[in-house]
């Protein structure tokens, strides 16, 4: 939740590997096809899940974000690392969620909403007020949480992110002309980068997709 695009865990030469490039994650951009990828249930926790977990807090600090779901990193797994006060970096304030279900909403409430994979786009998104979810944390204990305000809203967003749906799918603003045009902008940059070669294109992702997957899930 609201750099050059390193896409190197998607690359050929990494398919072979049996572990994940964990250095190589970074937050992948708005139109790459893994953002749209519904996440699978992760089913295995172990030190590599849990290096996985830190690089992707880093990421998120890195970037001013409260939320970041594994998916925007390119990693086709049921993973969230979310921290309310980021500024801190405080290990006390992270949030882990492995295998999150949002078993109850209340209320509603709009405010305006960005997303690390869409830099710079901010648009007002009607959510519930309150959820009631349940996750897994990285000692394997399924944990309840009943949110409120910012946290109610990241868990929305993030949860949503696993299910392949961006923020931009809920806001009203979308037909806006400055929203759309920084859309559009997005997409010109992926296409550009992937005629530089720096993106593969939709099958090699797919495929890396399905060995990601295989490893984890």
């Amino acid at each position: 939740m609201h750099s050059a695009m390193r896409q190197c865990i998607f690359r050929k030469t990494c398919n072979n590997s049996l572990k994940i490039a964990i250095s190589m994650l970074d937050v992948v951009k708005y139109p790459h096809p893994v953002l749209r990828h519904e996440s699978r249930p992760i089913r295995r926790v172990d030190k590599e899940l849990r290096e996985i977990v830190r690089t992707m807090f880093e990421l998120m600090y890195n970037n001013s974000g409260v939320g970041l779901a594994g998916n925007q990193v390119g990693l086709p797994y049921r993973l969230v690392v979310m921290n309310m006060n980021p500024d801190a970096r405080d290990s006390r304030d992270e949030i882990v969620l492995i295998n999150p279900v949002i078993l109850k909403k209340s209320g509603h409430e709009e405010n305006e909403e960005g997303c690390l994979s869409l830099p710079g786009i901010y648009a007002p998104v009607e959510r519930s007020a309150n959820v009631t979810a349940t996750a897994y944390d990285l000692q394997g204990v399924e944990r309840k949480y009943k949110a409120t305000g910012l946290l109610a809203r990241a868990f929305q967003h993030e949860c949503d992110h696993l299910d392949g749906v961006l923020f931009i799918d809920r806001t009203t603003a979308r037909d806006e002309p400055e929203l759309e045009t920084q859309i559009i902008d997005l997409e010109r940059e992926f296409n550009a980068a992937r005629s530089d070669g720096a993106i593969p294109d939709d099958d090699a992702i797919a495929e890396e997709i399905a060995r990601l997957e295989k490893l984890r899930t």
